[in-house]
C-alpha cells in the first residue's frame, strides 16, 4: 500500500484535477450528485463504488467528453468542457474496454496514436522502445491485436496512453478481466509512474487494488460522496480492526454466542461475519462448535466498501 507521504512533496503544487459541486443527469437519473473533489500533482487517487455509482460518467465529464448540468472542472488549469481539448493534451486515457486498432501492429498503435498530439512518427520513433519496454512487449512490435492476450492489449493500452507523457492519466478499471499475473504486472507498471511524477485518477472494482496504488480513496455511490481518506484512514474509520467470516453448520448459535462479545454481526447468505476490535474472546467461544468453518483476518478495504454501499447486488 502506498504511504500518502510520498506525494507530499507535491502538496503545495496546484491540484491537476478539481471539481467543485458538479452535477450530472440522464433523465430521470441523477448520475453526478454535487461530486467535488481535487486531484494532487504525484499522487494515485481511487475512486471505488457499485456498478451505477456515477465513476464512469464523472471520468467523461473530467475528459470533456459529456457536459454537467451545474458546476465547475479545472483539468490542468483548464475549464473543461470549454477548454478541454487544450487540456487533454497533456493527459493520458485508459479506456475501460480496449479500443486499440485490430488493422495496425502493436508499433503502428502507438505512432499513429501519437498523431492525436500532434506529434511527428520522426519524434516518436525513438521513444518506441522505451514504450514497448514499460509494457513488456519489446518481442510483439511488428504482431497484429488479434496476436495479443488480453493482458498484452491491456499494457498497450497503458503505453498508447503515455505517447504524449502526460501528467495525469486516467485509468477506468484497467485490470478488469485479467489473470492475476497480468494484474501484479500492470500494478508495477501504475507504481512506476507514480514514482516518475505522473499523476492517476484510477477507478476499479478490485479493492486490493485501490489498497495497494492509491494515496486517497473515494468512495462513490449514487454519484454523491459517501467517504474520502487514505486506504488506511479509511478502514480506521469506518470498520472495526479484526473480522470473523463463518460459514457451515451452527451459523445461528454462532450468531447468539457472539452478539455480546463483538461490536457488529452481519448475516449474508449463507455466511455469518463479526466485526470487532478484538477478536480473542469471540474466537475462543466458537470452539465448541466443531462444523463451523471459521476465517480470523484483519479489516480490510472491502469491508469498508460492503459497510459503506450494502452487500446487495447492482446490476
Amino acid at each position: 500500500m502506498p504511504d500518502p507521504s510520498t506525494a507530499s512533496t507535491t502538496a503545495s503544487a496546484p491540484p491537476l484535477l478539481v471539481l467543485d459541486q458538479v452535477f450530472k443527469r440522464y433523465g430521470d437519473l441523477q448520475v453526478v450528485d454535487g461530486l467535488s473533489l481535487e486531484l494532487k500533482p504525484g499522487e494515485c487517487y481511487g475512486i471505488i463504488g457499485p456498478n451505477g455509482a456515477g465513476k464512469t460518467t464523472t471520468i467523461q465529464l473530467c475528459l470533456g467528453l459529456a457536459r454537467p448540468d451545474r458546476g465547475q472542472i479545472l483539468l490542468m488549469g483548464q475549464p473543461v468542457p470549454e477548454a478541454a481539448r487544450q487540456a487533454r493534451l497533456r493527459v493520458g486515457v485508459v479506456t475501460q474496454f480496449d479500443s486499440l486498432d485490430p488493422d495496425f501492429t502493436v508499433e503502428e498503435n502507438l505512432l499513429v496514436f501519437g498523431r492525436y498530439f500532434g506529434l511527428r512518427d520522426a519524434e516518436l520513433r525513438p521513444r518506441l522502445p522505451q514504450l514497448l519496454a514499460f509494457a513488456a512487449l519489446e518481442s510483439k512490435a511488428r504482431a497484429r491485436i488479434s496476436e495479443l492476450s488480453g493482458g498484452m492489449r491491456r499494457r498497450l493500452s497503458l503505453a498508447r496512453a503515455l505517447v504524449n507523457d502526460p501528467d495525469l492519466i486516467f485509468l477506468d478499471e484497467p485490470t478488469t478481466g485479467l489473470d492475476p499475473q497480468a494484474r501484479h504486472l500492470i500494478w508495477e507498471r501504475l507504481k512506476v509512474l507514480t514514482t516518475q511524477g505522473k499523476s492517476l485518477l484510477l477507478t476499479t472494482h478490485f479493492m486490493d487494488e485501490a489498497e495497494r496504488l492509491c494515496h486517497r480513496i473515494l468512495v462513490l455511490d449514487h454519484g454523491r460522496r459517501i467517504a474520502e481518506d487514505t486506504p488506511r484512514g479509511l478502514i480506521a474509520a469506518q470498520v472495526e480492526a479484526e473480522v470473523i467470516e463463518m460459514d457451515g453448520e451452527g451459523l445461528d448459535t454462532a450468531e447468539q454466542l457472539l452478539r455480546p462479545l463483538v461490536q457488529r454481526l452481519e448475516r449474508s447468505g449463507d455466511g455469518l461475519f463479526a466485526y470487532t476490535a478484538h477478536a480473542a474472546a469471540a474466537l475462543r467461544a466458537l470452539e465448541p462448535l466443531t462444523g463451523l468453518r471459521v476465517l480470523h483476518r484483519r479489516a480490510n478495504l472491502e469491508d469498508v466498501f460492503l459497510k459503506l454501499t450494502g452487500r446487495q447486488l447492482r446490476d
